[in-house]
């Protein structure tokens, strides 16, 4: 039984209002992490879970945007880098946030979240309160991230796509003129191996982006882009979150149509992204699908009704991801030239990812792979002291220890 371990990290990283990451590495509250936080919390308490979603919504820009980071005032403001006096981004409420995103997980973890406890929600009128909140995040995502007029959300930052260093963003960032080493200290070689992590160069260009975006105040339709690429991943968890809102919308007499429609436009344009057996992010600076395969163009396979369901599915099982025969699965085309099995999205296996292929296993009714990658989740889970990720071959722990997610995810596969 991991729920124990699992409970015990996630009650130390709790807050009060919301959870970290981790207290070392990442001490405030990201975006995408609070969404599968709140799944595997909604097991130990709805309530809490519920309040985790609250929170993060309310570091909501006004034009709708949930932005990656919502600082904690407690924390010292250096702590962590790019910090809030980087950022300079406050919203109406007075919460120092960063001006970026991260994935759209975040409805499918309120559906979830409703369902663990639905007594509890009505009470609160949980539904009630954050629909709204969700339909304006869609919104500004839809209305002014289909920045190549595809009907795709595009990513601006590899940060939003919450693989940070994959090998799919080395061609469009090797454009961006990186910032001196000397205008920023990271924070992160502080507490991880610097083996793990981004190097100092890629570093640079992810200061040199963010302050490019923030000294244009973060305004989409002004800011000179030098990276923008539509993502598989982060627009596949926008299709699965259009559903759950539909679902959500159900839930309130509310009329769901205008979020299938919107999962049904999102899908037919997912699939120009399709080749060679996997799907491959657009560079919207060359117009061109990237050349590497990554752990994003599997994320598809939760995407209901799926036409590319079996040759995604093919492809996971061959040699550039080995699903079932590696652990869990490699963010990173094992074959690939830029493979590293330790360093940070260029190869490791993470829970999360693993967590939304078991997903999408399961509504495949694929149960022997979805129950063997449960069983490899749980396992490495408890044997890694819930670490951050793990080597794909040995199972070797990397970076943080006592991480949020990975507790969160393993409870709720051994529950479910």
């Amino acid at each position: 039984m991991i729920g124990p371990q699992a409970s015990k990290v996630l009650l130390g990283n709790w807050t009060g209002h919301s959870t970290v990451p981790s207290h070392s590495l990442y001490p405030h509250q990201w975006s995408w992490d609070s969404a599968f936080i709140a799944i595997g919390l909604r097991h130990l308490s709805a309530r809490r879970a519920q309040v985790e979603l609250e929170s993060l919504l309310g570091s909501q820009w006004a034009d709708g945007r949930i932005p990656h980071i919502s600082f904690s005032p407690s924390v010292a403001r250096d702590a962590y880098f790019p910090g809030p006096d980087f950022w300079q981004a406050t919203t109406r409420g007075g919460v120092e946030t960063s001006g970026i995103v991260q994935p759209p997980v975040h409805a499918l973890a309120v559906w979830l979240t409703h369902q663990a406890d639905e007594q509890e929600s009505v009470r609160r009128n949980f539904l009630a309160r954050v629909y709204p909140k969700l339909v304006a995040w869609h919104a500004y995502l839809r209305n002014h991230r289909d920045l190549g007029g595809h009907g795709l959300v595009a990513i601006v930052h590899p940060w939003e796509s919450g693989m940070d260093n994959s090998p799919a963003w080395d061609d469009a960032l090797a454009r961006v003129e990186p910032a001196p080493l000397d205008s920023f200290t990271r924070r992160d070689t502080d507490h991880a191996s610097d083996d793990d992590r981004p190097t100092d160069l890629d570093y640079g260009r992810y200061v040199q982006l963010a302050a490019t975006y923030r000294d244009h105040r973060y305004d989409d339709a002004t800011t000179p882009f030098a990276f923008a690429l539509e993502d598989p991943c982060f627009n596949a968890l926008l299709i699965a979150s259009e559903h759950a809102l539909a679902s959500i919308a159900s839930a309130l007499s509310l009329d769901p149509s205008p979020h299938l429609s919107a999962a049904e436009a999102l899908s037919k344009s997912l699939s120009t992204l399709f080749t060679d057996g996997i799907f491959r992010a657009r560079d919207l600076k060359t117009s061109e699908l990237v050349a590497a395969d990554t752990i994003s163009g599997l994320v598809p396979l939760l995407v209901p009704g799926l036409a590319e369901a079996a040759e995604l599915l093919e492809t996971a099982r061959g040699p550039r991801f080995r699903l079932g025969e590696v652990r869990m699965v490699p963010s990173y085309d094992l074959t690939g030239p830029a493979f590293e099995p330790g360093r940070y999205w260029r190869g490791p296996s993470w829970f999360n990812t693993a967590w939304l292929i078991h997903r999408g296993l399961s509504a495949l009714n694929q149960d022997a792979l979805a129950g063997g990658l449960r069983s490899d989740v749980l396992e490495l889970a408890a044997g890694t002291d819930f670490a951050e990720y793990v080597d794909p071959f040995t199972g070797e722990a990397r970076g943080a220890r006592d991480f949020s997610w990975t507790a969160a995810l393993a409870l709720d596969l051994e529950r479910t």
